[in-house]
């Protein structure tokens, strides 16, 4: 199902086409097009070039792997996330490898990387849909993570598929119109909450 981003401005179709569907196909994800995807993660900017980006990945041809996984997330996420084929959790490192101090930045590095990886994702006609709804603290101890990383979000993956295999309450969300704040909420000059000019057209 196609969703694109009713914008102010012209933007790439990319990002346009990009968004987080609850509806998966039960379709695999070929492994060179995940490979793909985590090259694409992997060539994100990052301070210091620390790439403090990790994936934690596993695909349902693997049922023991891909139960650890699922058994990670919030119980709202789970009816929907158990069809798509590949789930995922990024980690951030939270130090500087090179000298131990903290890395304010790594979120937002992680955070980077995973929009690149939502971008290929869309030029091969897959989709991501990110979750905050997951417990961390499991993700750590099933994993083995050590104290200096972080789990950040939870990751769902796979080609898009039929919104009707959803129940109603996400069905609903699925066919829900997308939204964006518009930009003379979130753009500013001079002051905190002075619209800039550069959105006045």
């Amino acid at each position: 199902m196609d969703k694109p981003a009713d914008t102010q401005s012209p933007i790439h179709d990319l990002l346009q086409r990009r968004w987080s569907p609850r509806a998966f196909s039960e379709r695999p994800v070929e492994p060179e097009a995940l490979r793909s995807l985590l090259e694409a993660a992997r060539w994100a900017p990052s301070s210091n070039n620390a790439q403090p980006w990790n994936f934690l990945v596993a695909t349902n041809e693997d049922q023991a792997d891909y139960g650890r996984l699922l058994s990670c997330l919030m119980d709202g996420n789970i009816p929907w996330a158990q069809r798509a084929p590949v789930l995922m959790v990024s980690v951030a490192r939270m130090s500087f490898e090179d000298d131990g101090t903290p890395n304010r930045h790594a979120f937002h590095d992680v955070g980077q990387a995973v929009a690149n990886l939502s971008i290929q994702a869309t030029a091969l006609g897959l989709f991501v849909h990110q979750m905050a709804g997951f417990y961390p603290e499991k993700v750590r101890d099933l994993y083995g993570i050590p104290q200096e990383f972080e789990p950040v979000a939870a990751i769902a993956l796979g080609y898009p598929g039929d919104p009707d295999t959803l129940p109603e309450r996400y069905r609903q969300r699925e066919m829900a119109p997308r939204e964006r704040k518009p930009l003379a909420e979130i753009v500013f000059s001079e002051r905190w909450g002075s619209i800039s000019p550069v959105i006045v057209g």
